[in-house]
């Protein structure tokens, strides 16, 4: 095959049939002749045979080229060669001399039509690397491109391992086929942080049609994959492209690729000799066999080497015996027996197997004493020994806390079922532990974990980069029977608490296996942990194998230095098992008609009343405890601004919020503001300056509760139709309230489309809407968004997250703000604190502001005023406009126009004037009428006063009590008792009843002699 792929190829012929003759050859072949005529004849190991290009029939010629640097005369003439189609079979090599297919000799295989890369000491020939850093959008690409110069695909001996950066690294391989064939490969991809594409150009770089087969699909840890694709015939090259996303200080877990078999290749010239570590002992072989365990073989052997095992160990497959340490104490473990009759246990040790340690070198150690007797550990709850050695789980309807024998549960109760494991003298029947490697099988058959009494622990395995395996399987999940009826979102929880004692980078995942299909991280510790507790909630009934792996270093080395580095789990408990035991019961509700403790399930939000243990429905805008059903307590009122579900199984807000303010009530519909809202914020840089957006989708209100938010990965090509319809078990599906994706743009990564990765759940339960920063210990700073422009409070709707991760113990929480502002009309603006672009500060708590016109309060008769208009013709129209500037929406209309009669103001003006006119002249004439009384009462009174005095004094008369002619009668006449006009007027009345007389009092000088 690598003779066939020279540069040295015949042209093919013009003619139809005989000779390839085309002038050139022809020249240069009297050439040739000419020149051979003073060099030494052709012997056969001068020269090898190859094939001509096939021309436009399907024929070929076969060709005698000579061998590199040898000069020779009279090689053999062209002879008609095989079809093109021709391939010998499995085992079998086409001997071109003959052209006949003869059996491979022992020591060597052959595929056929087929070629197979499965040493990878180097990179194999015709194999290439290219590493480019893909982000155009930020930089220059040279200042980027001498950043990936050291990233490629690395040679690991049984297998080849991509980069572990950001960089876009490319396996390159070309192959020309003769007819249609197939490439095989099996790659382990375990880190969705590292994006994995194989796909096939032809000989003009345009991509073939297998696009479907681009993403290879992720594995199961420690698991190896397959992948095959279909070639066309003629030119293929085959890319296996990786491209890290580096979003944290978390370094990705590198794609490894082995096997690669590529079919369809026209025939094979020669065999493949076995590759060191393996041998094949019969002709015809297509494969190789590995060599066994002390065993060891050279390039092409025909059968393997036994290592002096004294002295030299080797593992399979190996190439060469090792020299056998002394022992140390990294050697040996210790490991606890079952439980005797006498209930006790002994610590027992072992050699860690294979054993390849020497205790009879100088230093070396032995393996300690074993036997010592200690006290076994009670039962786990749920189990009980009867006095036996082994513990066996309750029978059903029965309880124990491991100590007691199993009980009945008492009348109205039944047994919470589960699973709680905090004794380990013998590994539960549930559980099963392994160990495997991605590179070796020294740890094959290997328990990758061992009880501990009081806890359970990795095992030593036979690498530090070993995989050590604990499996649990639970067949499924099923609540209590008096709430099988709740349709909450926790059906079940499964706590461990775990403990890393770390020297190096070691790491534990924690993974979990829905119905045996895929299976995926859901958290990872690495390096040293305390003693710490985790939980995490099942959502759906099915079948779970939950997995615990823990790695001691990524990569393997030669000698064992970190095998004292250990994960310890000291507890497990699984609550709402199917097919659990019991250490308690738990009260249930009783039929109305039924004999007996039986129990029966209460329909959906219902708790248990505590007085008749009857099912009985929670009240209104409450919903029930999915940890509690029995008394009032388990119904849970709503928060402010929500309501409950029909079933009382979540609150959820109808869009309608309510508040007081000024004793104003404000009515707030957000009815609008129902659908999902989206939100792009970015961009954000890595260290290595990729560029990716956030990208967020919130379900605020309404839809009975639903939650409408979806957020998934598509770097699998599938479709979001056939993720919704798979959503039960598609890992990457997320539907929630609010949820976040992680965006890396078309132009960021050379990809066709955008990348969407990394979706999470924020958002899955809600807490209430309210015009106060806080609810349940969620608060929200007045100062992380800008002052509202308004005097309209802010309405905050409050989510959590039900999700715990290792930074965020309490789950995640979410708050949106609702902000009025008309100036953004229909679904307005959503915004995150500029101060958090990624929407939160901690990963903890996102919040959200969202401006819209739609965030304002319904109208009310106090949004308004009037506004009346002129009297013209008799007629007045009154008008009625918002108050300016407007703050609200819907609620009260605006009224219409009003139109009333009227009298003109001209009418109106004449009256007044005619009225004012009369008044004024009336009150001068009876003006001047009292002033002209009043003269002739005076006149008339100082009259009479002066002839009294006349009469009655001694004083000289007067010459004249008349006014005479001109004389004036406004002097100052000076009485004694001077009356007011008041008492003027009535004595002028009384003289005109008394015929006008007037007795006046007079006294003198006589009279008070008298």
């Amino acid at each position: 095959m690598r003779r066939r792929m020279r540069r040295m190829r015949m042209r093919r012929a013009g003619a139809e049939r005989g000779y390839p003759g085309s002038a050139w050859v022809c020249c240069w072949l009297l050439g040739w002749q000419a020149a051979a005529l003073q060099l030494p004849p052709c012997e056969e190991t001068d020269y090898h045979f190859e094939y001509t290009e096939c021309d436009s029939s399907g024929s070929r010629w076969r060709v005698a080229v000579p061998n590199p640097s040898v000069e020779c005369s009279g090689l053999p003439d062209p002879v008609k060669g095989k079809e093109c189609t021709f391939s010998c079979a499995s085992g079998e090599y086409l001997e071109m001399k003959n052209q006949v297919c003869s059996k491979c000799a022992e020591g060597t295989y052959s595929l056929g039509s087929g070629i197979k890369f499965d040493e990878w000491d180097e990179l194999p020939a015709g194999f290439s690397n290219v590493a480019t850093f893909m982000d155009t959008a930020v930089g220059s690409v040279e200042n980027k491109a001498d950043s990936c110069n050291n990233s490629s695909w690395t040679p690991r001996g049984n297998y080849i391992e991509s980069n572990r950066d950001d960089c876009t690294v490319s396996l390159i391989y070309a192959v020309h086929l003769k007819k249609s064939g197939s490439v095989f490969f099996e790659y382990q991809y375990i880190d969705n942080n590292i994006f994995f594409e194989f796909f096939i150009q032809n000989d003009q770089c345009k991509e073939m049609e297998s696009t479907a087969d681009k993403w290879v699909k992720l594995t199961d840890n420690g698991e190896w994959g397959s992948h095959s694709v279909t070639l066309k015939s003629g030119s293929n090259i085959l890319y296996w492209r990786t491209t890290g996303i580096l979003m944290g200080s978390k370094v990705v877990k590198p794609v490894l690729v082995k096997n690669i078999t590529i079919e369809g290749v026209a025939y094979t010239s020669e065999c493949f000799a076995c590759k060191p570590g393996t041998f094949s002992d019969k002709p015809g072989s297509s494969g190789c066999q590995v060599c066994p365990r002390n065993t060891y073989s050279e390039k092409g052997a025909k059968e393997c080497t036994k290592c002096k095992e004294e002295m030299y160990y080797s593992d399979e497959g190996s190439s060469a015996c090792i020299e056998r340490p002394p022992c140390t104490n990294k050697d040996f473990f210790q490991i606890h027996t079952p439980c005797d009759k006498e209930g006790k246990t002994q610590i027992m040790y072992k050699w860690i197997e294979p054993k390849i340690c020497r205790e009879d070198l100088p230093d070396a150690l032995t393996l300690p004493p074993s036997g010592e007797r200690k006290d076994c550990p009670p039962c786990n709850p749920g189990f009980y020994n009867n006095e036996s050695s082994s513990c066996t789980p309750c029978p059903p309807g029965t309880f124990s806390d491991g100590t007691q024998e199993c009980k009945p549960c008492p009348a109205g109760t039944e047994p919470a079922l589960g699973f709680e494991y905090k004794w380990w003298n013998i590994l539960p029947g549930n559980m099963k532990t392994s160990c495997f490697n991605v590179g070796n099988s020294k740890c094959d058959g290997m328990n990758g974990w061992e009880v501990a009494g009081d806890h359970i622990q990795s095992g030593a395995g036979g690498s530090d980069n070993d995989y050590l395996i604990l499996n649990l399987h639970i067949p499924g999940f099923r609540p209590p029977t008096s709430v099988t009826g709740a349709t909450g979102s926790e059906l079940g929880r499964i706590t461990f608490i775990f403990e890393t004692i770390c020297s190096a980078d070691c790491v534990l995942y924690f993974m979990a296996d829905v119905n045996r299909k895929n299976t995926n991280v859901v958290e990872s510790w690495e390096r040293s942990k305390e003693k710490q507790s985790y939980t995490h909630i099942i959502s759906k009934n099915a079948s779970f194998t939950f997995t615990w792996a823990f790695q001691r270093i990524n990569e393997g080395q030669d000698s064992r230095q970190f095998i004292n580095d250990m994960a310890k789990i000291y507890s497990i408990t699984v609550t709402n098992a199917v097919d659990g035991v019991a250490s308690s019961c738990r009260a249930c509700a009783l039929g109305s008609e039924q004999s007996g403790s039986s129990c029966v399930p209460c329909p959906a939000g219902h708790y248990i009343e505590k007085e008749t243990s009857q099912c009985k429905e929670c009240p209104a805008n409450t919903f029930l405890s999915i940890h509690q059903v029995y008394g009032m307590e388990a119904c849970i009122p709503c928060g402010p601004g929500s309501k409950s579900t029909k079933d009382h199984s979540a609150c959820f807000s109808d869009c309608l919020v309510s508040y007081i303010k000024d004793n104003q009530s404000l009515n707030y519909d957000f009815s609008n503001l129902s659908q999902v809202g989206s939100l792009m914020s970015g961009p954000s840089f890595t260290s290595r300056g990729t560029k990716f957006f956030h990208f967020f989708n919130i379900s605020l209100c309404g839809n009975e509760g639903k939650k409408m938010a979806i957020c998934t990965d598509n770097i699998t090509d599938v479709t979001l139709k056939d993720m919704v319809a798979e959503s039960e078990d598609f890992s990457n599906f997320v539907g929630a309230f609010v949820c976040q994706s992680t965006i890396i743009p078309s132009d960021s990564k050379g990809f066709r489309t955008a990348l969407a990765l990394q979706s999470n759940s924020l958002a899955d339960r809600f807490l209430g809407a309210t015009v106060e920063t806080t609810l349940e210990n969620i608060s929200i700073k007045t100062d992380i968004f800008p002052p509202s422009p308004s005097k309209i409070p802010d309405v905050h709707f409050f989510y959590k997250s039900s999700t715990v991760t290792t930074s965020c113990e309490n789950g995640r929480a979410t708050v949106v703000t609702m902000r009025c502002n008309p100036n953004k009309p229909d679904q307005g603006e959503l915004s995150v604190p500029s101060s958090c672009p990624a929407g939160t500060c901690d990963g903890c708590t996102f919040y959200f502001v969202w401006e819209s016109a739609e965030a304002c309060p319904l109208c009310t008769e106090q949004d308004y005023h009037e506004i009346e208009g002129a009297c013209k013709k008799g007629f007045q129209e009154t008008l009625y406009v918002w108050n300016e500037p407007k703050h609200c929406i819907k609620g009260v209309p605006l009224p219409e126009k009003r139109t009333s009669t009227c009298e003109t103001v001209d009418f109106w003006l004449k009256v007044g004037a005619g009225v004012g006119a009369f008044t004024a002249v009336l009150l001068i004439a009876l003006t001047c009428y009292f002033w002209k009384k009043n003269q002739k009462l005076e006149y008339k009174y100082s009259k009479l006063v002066m002839t009294a005095n006349s009469k009655e004094c001694e004083l000289p008369a007067a010459d004249s009590c008349a006014i005479m002619e001109g004389e004036d009668n406004e002097e100052e006449i000076v009485y004694s008792n001077k009356q007011s006009l008041l008492g003027k007027l009535k004595s002028l009345a009384t003289k005109e009843k008394e015929d006008h007389f007037e007795s006046v009092q007079l006294k003198s000088s006589r009279s008070q002699n008298i």
